[in-house]
């Protein structure tokens, strides 16, 4: 599993990294950067929509292996399209086939994550987030090296997409458990292990008084179910904070701060390193405090961040604000799924949902700010996240552990 959530990070930071060296490659304009965008967006919509059905007709390790090797294709053909054709209609495909595995991956990775909480008993949640958010550590950090010695776009994410299938498709054979046909995670003592409390009992799929429902029934459910949905409004604003971030950090560095692009992507490493801080030390503050109090303080903590970042009269007190704001919107996804799997019998299908509003601002969003930018300046359109940030803060109340 950790595997999986740090891949999905490296793969996603990889070609964000980069963003400013395919926008000069390919001379394009905020808007342009913005369309682009918005056909992974396409893509990855489209897959998370349909990752409910997808995890619980396919499981969640053929899931996971096949998003990861659509991933990894799609980072070939967009450096390809880059560099060799310099071509914007190929880069869009490759950013699209790269949203069609990441989303059904994704949300395979967070139904499993949350089973594994359950059975464990702790947040642990944030910390396979965690391993997402190494990832994109990671891949920033080779996105700046690379960017720093002018790697070539299509050889440096050939060379993660290379990485990110074979690694992944290699840690699903480990998978030793699956999603069962009613739709939810089980661990046996012969399965799973926790190093500290030794082997997990069984999780029972469901109450057996309860007539099995067929897949496109549990979707539905959910979709009507209040808490759910406003579960995603939540997680809805905190994504839409990270995903701003991951788009257009590099470049508001760089167009809005004067700062170079391997400084730009150098910032996004250290947006995505204090993400990282945040979710790791997110299971013991969780366990302390519980969930209300802390999403309160994350979105409050990144609406900070991000005056700061815009606001800033110097480019180093802008990078006190990416910290800031990589804290406040670390916790957002993680405790989101956690709060949606709350039902054992249901979480399959909730967790889908969640993930679908949730993403739908993580991928929809950033395309959109490219637009706005078109008319107010790379940075001055990100003040539009304070507004779904506030929404997050009144709404953190839904997170409340069910009964």
């Amino acid at each position: 599993m950790v595997v999986a959530y740090t891949a999905s990070g490296l793969a996603f930071a990889s070609w964000v990294s980069r963003l400013p060296a395919i926008r000069d490659a390919l001379d394009l304009s905020p808007g342009t950067v913005g369309v682009i965008l918005l056909c992974m967006t396409l893509g990855s919509f489209a897959s998370v929509s349909a990752s409910g059905l997808i995890v619980l007709r396919l499981g969640s390790k053929r899931t996971i292996r096949t998003g990861s090797i659509m991933a990894g294709v799609g980072l070939l053909t967009a450096g390809f399209g880059t560099t060799v054709l310099s071509n914007p209609v190929a880069t869009a495909v490759g950013l699209g086939i790269i949203g069609l595995g990441t989303g059904s991956w994704n949300t395979a990775s967070n139904v499993e994550g949350a089973a594994v909480e359950r059975a464990v008993g702790r947040h642990i949640m944030p910390r396979l987030h965690g391993a997402f958010s190494l990832g994109t550590v990671a891949g920033a950090g080779l996105g700046a090296a690379a960017a720093a010695a002018s790697v070539p776009v299509f050889w440096h994410l050939a060379a993660a997409g290379t990485v990110v299938a074979v690694s992944v498709a290699t840690a699903a054979s480990w998978f030793r458990a699956d999603i069962t046909t009613a739709g939810e995670r089980t661990y046996t003592p012969d399965n799973f292990e926790d190093p500290t409390t030794g082997p997990i009992p069984v999780i029972p799929a469901g109450s057996p008084a309860d007539p099995p429902l067929d897949n496109k029934r549990k979707i539905a459910q959910a979709w009507r179910d209040r808490r759910t949905l406003l579960l995603g409004v939540l997680v809805l604003g905190l994504a839409l904070a990270e995903g701003a971030a991951g788009d257009w950090v590099a470049l508001a560095l760089a167009d809005g701060h004067g700062q170079s692009d391997a400084a730009g992507a150098a910032g996004y490493g250290l947006f995505v390193t204090f993400m990282t801080i945040g979710r790791f030390a997110g299971t013991v503050v969780l366990d302390r405090f519980g969930r209300v109090p802390v999403m309160r303080w994350c979105a409050a903590l990144a609406v900070l961040g991000l005056a700061v970042f815009v606001f800033a009269p110097a480019p180093w007190l802008a990078y006190v604000g990416l910290a800031a704001w990589g804290l406040g919107a670390s916790l957002g996804f993680p405790v989101g799924m956690s709060a949606a799997a709350d039902d054992p019998a249901k979480a399959a299908a909730r967790v889908s949902v969640v993930s679908t509003i949730g993403y739908g601002a993580f991928l929809c969003g950033p395309p959109l700010l490219g637009l706005l930018a078109e008319h107010v300046g790379i940075l001055h359109s990100l003040l539009a996240v304070m507004v779904m940030l506030a929404v997050s803060f009144v709404l953190s109340p839904v997170a409340r552990k069910a009964g």
